[in-house]
């Protein structure tokens, strides 16, 4: 255990778990959409609707939607900033299974119509777990840039994913591979890195045969390492050249 998980992050308060976890969960919905929101529907389960609105959970959500940070003093104004930007923003109950007790479901529309499904839960200090993306089951924390991949489940696919990580010196900070059940034959591949992915060849995962959807989480802050960057450059030569 570290010093974080003793004295919780920088926020604005009350509570680590119900405040500054909740703007996280908000803030990463927000980067897994990709756009401006301009609709939010929000569910609460558990504690989060029992205690949330006491502890300011139902603002802190809204503001990480908004693109705040933990410690940004304008949290508890969040309601009043979402309206004059014109984003649209509904509470309701979610009727959730096997999960953490400050659990919530938001579901978001983009200013382009894009449409996405989140699943998320406060652990505890500030921390954050994603446990589902639209359809697909996921687990993973929010703190690494992520890609998420549903693949053929069949031999040498993930190997595929992860030499081209390699190639361009991405290192692996943790990989999670499972089958889905939803899908037959198909698996859900999970890797967060420590280095950004560049966008370049996350499209070029995105369109490889036996490759379903992929969703890449940036973490803000985090850039591209100089091996990777330097690869980066190699890669679109190689692009142009065959163009």
């Amino acid at each position: 255990m570290g010093l974080f998980d003793i004295i919780g992050p920088i926020m604005v308060g009350p509570s680590s778990s119900h405040t500054a976890g909740a703007v996280r969960i908000g803030y990463v919905t927000r980067q897994l959409l990709g756009e401006e929101i301009v609709d939010a529907q929000i569910n609460l389960y558990g504690s989060f609707l029992a205690t949330g609105k006491g502890h300011g959970t139902d603002k802190a959500l809204v503001a990480g939607l908004l693109g705040m940070k933990e410690d940004d003093y304008r949290i508890p104004e969040s309601f009043e900033i979402a309206k004059e930007r014109g984003m649209r923003v509904r509470f309701g109950e979610a009727l959730l299974k096997d999960v953490h007790p400050n659990s919530v479901q938001i579901i978001v529309t983009g200013v382009n119509g894009k449409v996405r499904t989140i699943v998320a839960s406060s652990i505890g200090g500030g921390s954050i777990r994603i446990c589902k993306i639209d359809d697909i089951v996921t687990n993973f924390t929010g703190e690494f840039p992520t890609l998420i991949a549903r693949i053929q489940d069949k031999p040498g696919m993930a190997l595929r994913v992860v030499e081209k990580l390699d190639e361009m010196d991405i290192n692996i900070a943790n990989l999670n591979l499972y089958k889905d059940s939803r899908k037959k034959g198909t698996a859900i591949m999970i890797v967060e890195s420590d280095d950004a992915i560049p966008f370049d060849i996350v499209d070029e995962i995105r369109g490889w045969d036996d490759i379903g959807r992929v969703i890449y989480l940036y973490k803000e802050g985090v850039k591209l390492s100089p091996h990777t960057r330097m690869k980066l450059e190699e890669y679109k030569k190689n692009q142009e050249q065959e163009r």
